[in-house]
């Protein structure tokens, strides 16, 4: 599968999940490579509309495929019209911003982008008949090969404008809805038949190979839903996993071993620990850092695995965060860092 699970992030490395919020791009990334100086991620800003969201972002990525948008959302088109080239201008000026942030502070050893997965991709558009791509095969497989082809460019205008490595973030958080059978039918009154695990891994670990060997480093695999499938992640190759670890308190047995096998086996964890939103009441780093000591502590690993195969992130996007939250969040995800390679005495 070309599994690539070397860590190229320095131990003690933050990083963010993707969006913040907000709509100026030159602002985030300063605020990113500020805080997030040893694994800064490439922002998604989703409050600009349209194009700058998830889908439409990973959109203007695609080869020889476009979308123009209808009232249900995304849908294929013969042809770019203003809304897949208005993706496209958002995205560039994200990667000028990013690398004018960068090229201010200092190459940092690696960055990090995000990506809507295959079957999150292929579930989120519609083909040209108002169905989800999801519910042709052949069509799923396009677009996946599209999605390597196009990231594969975008990493390396990225490698070149700031002179770091570059670590892909595939989110799926539609994967467990594709599994389940979940995703109501365009009209409504039904539901997309589900596609069986096996299916879905093959597709996401053709992905993951083409693109690990397109950038030489870790694949990471994002979901944040409360039961995410790891077992199937791990199997396609996946070299990092992200996940929000504050909903893995009560986990079954099954995923936890899953989650322990993938770990045990060189797997980095992106744990999601600082919220996403400010909280009520502003909570000690200790407090903060418990889901990942208590997961370490629950599958038997030493915590020095913390500091060795674990990255701090906030639980998900920030895109509905103050911006005052957003800058203190990230602060607080890279303190994080540094203490699971140093812990307090208190820990």
């Amino acid at each position: 599968m070309g599994r690539v699970s070397e860590r190229f992030w320095q131990a003690g490395a933050a990083t963010g999940v993707g969006s913040m919020p907000g709509t100026d791009a030159a602002e985030t990334a300063a605020v990113v490579v500020g805080e997030l100086p040893a694994l800064p991620h490439l922002p998604e800003l989703p409050a600009r509309g349209l194009g700058a969201d998830m889908l439409g972002r990973t959109a203007a990525m695609l080869v020889d495929l476009a979308v123009e948008v209808v009232p249900s959302g995304y849908r294929v088109t013969a042809r770019q019209g203003r809304h897949h080239r208005r993706a496209l201008d958002l995205l560039r000026w994200d990667v000028d911003a990013f690398a004018e942030a960068v090229e201010r502070a200092g190459a940092p050893g690696v960055v990090k982008t995000q990506a809507a997965g295959p079957w999150t991709l292929a579930a989120g558009i519609e083909t040209a008949r108002g169905h989800r791509v999801l519910t042709d095969r052949g069509a799923t497989r396009d677009f996946a090969e599209s999605l390597v082809e196009g990231l594969t460019a975008h990493v390396a205008e990225l490698r070149a404008r700031t002179g770091a490595k570059v670590v892909v973030q595939l989110d799926e958080p539609t994967l467990p809805s594709v599994l389940a059978g979940a995703l109501p039918t365009a009209s409504g009154y039904g539901t997309v038949p589900s596609v069986q695990e096996p299916e879905a891994r093959e597709l996401l670990a053709g992905v993951i190979s083409a693109l690990g060997r397109a950038t030489g480093t870790p694949v990471i695999v994002h979901c944040c839903a409360a039961r995410p499938p790891v077992g199937l992640l791990h199997g396609a190759g996946a070299g990092a996993l992200s996940l929000d670890a504050t909903l893995l308190a009560g986990a079954p047995a099954a995923l936890l071993d899953e989650i322990g096998t993938a770990w045990d086996a060189g797997t980095s964890l992106l744990l999601g620990l600082v919220p996403a939103k400010e909280p009520e009441t502003r909570g000690e780093l200790r407090e903060l850092a418990a889901p990942a000591l208590a997961l370490a502590d629950q599958l038997g690993f030493n915590r020095s695995i913390l500091a060795e195969r674990a990255v701090p992130t906030p639980v998900c996007g920030l895109a509905g965060a103050t911006t005052g939250w957003a800058r203190r969040a990230l602060a607080l995800t890279r303190d994080l860092g540094k203490a699971f390679v140093e812990p307090p005495e208190s820990w």
